[in-house]
């Protein structure tokens, strides 16, 4: 199993890869803010651990099990910014939030996630319940 890190770049090289076609070294580096030898260091592992295949200045392409992960990943990250919308979290906290709880949620959790947004997304009475109870316990806390 990838560690948090490596899910963070298997993550951004699936959608960089998904959106250009390809994933740099400056691309990655860029996208996670950190520098392209750190970059370069983790493509190498990632390498090793056949989640990738790097040639050092030819680039690099996911593998099968890499493809996998990463777009489980995305479906993830997504899945909980959804969650955390439906929930009425304040947009500007969200990608933050999603940040810091992606990691330690189990697959078992996110796939509970995942049909409780379907409940909310499949009668939209049932958000608008929600709205309401939240909308009371604004008006008790002030």
């Amino acid at each position: 199993m990838p560690t948090p890190s490596m899910e963070d770049y298997i993550e951004q090289i699936y959608m960089l890869i998904e959106e250009k076609g390809y994933a740099r070294v400056s691309d990655i580096a860029e996208a996670l803010s950190v520098h392209p030898s750190s970059v370069t260091k983790m493509v190498q592992k990632l390498d090793r651990d056949q989640y990738l295949n790097y040639e050092k200045y030819r680039g690099l392409v996911l593998t099968a099990k890499g493809k996998k992960i990463g777009k489980r990943l995305v479906y993830r990250h997504e899945l909980l910014e959804q969650f955390l919308e439906i929930i009425g979290v304040d947009n500007e906290n969200i990608y933050e939030d999603v940040e810091g709880i992606e990691h330690h949620l189990s697959w078992n959790s996110i796939d509970r996630i995942g049909d409780l947004v379907q409940f909310f997304e499949e009668d939209e009475s049932r958000i608008k319940g929600l709205r309401q109870v939240q909308e009371n316990n604004d008006k008790e806390t002030t």
